[in-house]
């Protein structure tokens, strides 16, 4: 139990513990619903229940009284694996967990939610699966996906090369949605695929009504069994639950906080949509199953890093990533991939110590063009490279990317001003950002 003090003492104090369904009155007002654990660092005074409606509450347990409704069972965290049969008419998919809400599985004994993800656990919470596919599971990691690292990527790809070398006819990796589309473009780099690679996430953990793990997981399946063989994210395209959209690893970026439908394809459409696990509707030309054989290449940079230009920005910042021995500066200018004129001497410098240094621009849509202005003119004195219509998260990727592949300053800047995969458009067009 992770209840302290006050509210471990009020809990067993009226002889009840987490699982049971209880009744709770305070202020004249009347609560029953299943006592759930908590976080290690919730504040004390307050216990959580579970209603019937599916929503969870938090009490104030001063002057409230509670009495047992019903005993109930504990959490049961990591279900063993159950015993999959085989059905040589379906697919086999591979299913690889690096954690986040959409790996969270709830216990709907106690609706408490846990970040376990075993065979069972996920079959026993999505039972329709397996109704079209075969399955391998495997947890790769079980992060955060703040705490995703540039090493994690490389080891994601290899999993999922063993995967795709051992047979497998799509993989779906499951993933945080924080830094999903950092994830989804380093594998995009690093990765020619035979079959698709599809990440998918969910906005809301499994014990709330609005979840969007189902049908994202469902739906991500569906397009693990389809002709698209390229790295993509699906994600819910509207806050209904009718249609997933499935986009380009390269040119999706998260876009709100908590809707579920914050995944956007940024400068282009979508590659698909679906429902039901089908592909309703393709909008863009893509690679198809088999077209390609598998490539790996997993060189990164890690001393690459994103800086972002501001109002007021100094050149010390530049200055101390070349003091630290960076051998790569992604920067998110503004506007059309601007930075303030005391950054020009510290860039330069950049280049003369062969630090490659890349523009992006922090308006998203639209590409770069530093032609237009007289400092744009001067960053492109300086070496800067074009980012393009990039995303600076894409381009920051790239980058670290571009300087496995090489240190030579040219080849950089042919890596990053080649398509390889999909992540350049010849053109942008301001429907896009209409849409």
């Amino acid at each position: 139990m992770t209840y302290k003090e006050l509210s471990e003492k009020f809990i067993d104090d009226a002889g009840v513990s987490i699982g049971d369904t209880v009744f709770i009155e305070k202020d004249d007002v009347s609560y029953e619903g299943i006592i759930l654990d908590r976080s290690n660092d919730a504040l004390d005074e307050f216990i959580v229940i579970k209603l019937d409606s599916g929503y969870n509450i938090g009490i104030n347990i001063k002057d409230a009284k509670i009495k047992l409704v019903e005993k109930g069972d504990k959490p049961k965290i990591g279900y063993d694996n159950v015993e999959i049969e085989h059905d040589p008419n379906k697919m086999d998919i591979s299913i690889i967990s690096t954690g986040g809400t959409v790996s969270s599985i709830i216990d709907y004994k106690t609706g408490a939610v846990h970040p376990a993800f075993t065979a069972g656990d996920l079959l026993r919470a999505n039972p329709e699966l397996l109704d079209i596919a075969n399955y391998d599971v495997k947890a790769l990691y079980n992060i955060l996906s703040e705490n995703m690292k540039p090493e994690y990527w490389v080891k994601a790809a290899e999993s999922i090369a063993d995967d795709i070398n051992n047979g497998c006819d799509g993989v779906v990796v499951a993933h945080g949605t924080d830094t999903m589309h950092y994830t989804s473009a380093a594998l995009s780099f690093m990765m020619e695929t035979p079959v698709p690679i599809v990440i998918t996430g969910a906005q809301r953990s499994s014990d709330r009504p609005s979840t969007d793990a189902f049908i994202n997981l469902f739906n991500s399946v569906g397009a693990a069994k389809s002709d698209i063989a390229e790295v993509t994210v699906c994600m819910h395209d509207s806050l209904n639950d009718n249609i997933c959209s499935l986009h380009k690893g390269t040119k999706v970026r998260k876009m709100h906080t908590s809707r579920r439908d914050t995944f956007r394809s940024i400068d282009c459409e979508p590659i698909a949509e679906l429902k039901h696990g089908n592909i309703i509707s393709t909008n863009l030309p893509y690679i198809k199953r088999n077209e390609k054989e598998l490539k790996l290449n997993t060189n990164l940079e890690p001393k690459t890093a994103l800086i972002k230009s501001y109002p007021g920005i100094t050149s010390e910042l530049i200055d101390y990533h070349i003091d630290k021995g960076f051998k790569g500066l992604l920067i998110e200018g503004t506007g059309l991939g601007h930075v303030p004129e005391n950054l020009i001497q510290s860039l330069n410098r950049a280049y003369d110590e062969g630090i490659a240094v890349v523009m992006t621009s922090q308006c998203l849509y639209g590409r770069v063009n530093m032609n237009v202005y007289s400092t744009g003119r001067e960053l492109i004195n300086a070496h800067v490279i074009s980012g393009q219509d990039m995303t600076p998260e894409t381009a920051y990727v790239k980058l670290s990317w571009a300087l496995g592949q090489s240190e030579n300053l040219n080849d950089v800047e042919n890596i990053m001003t080649t398509n390889i995969a999909g992540e350049l458009s010849h053109s942008s067009s301001v429907k896009y950002f209409l849409n």
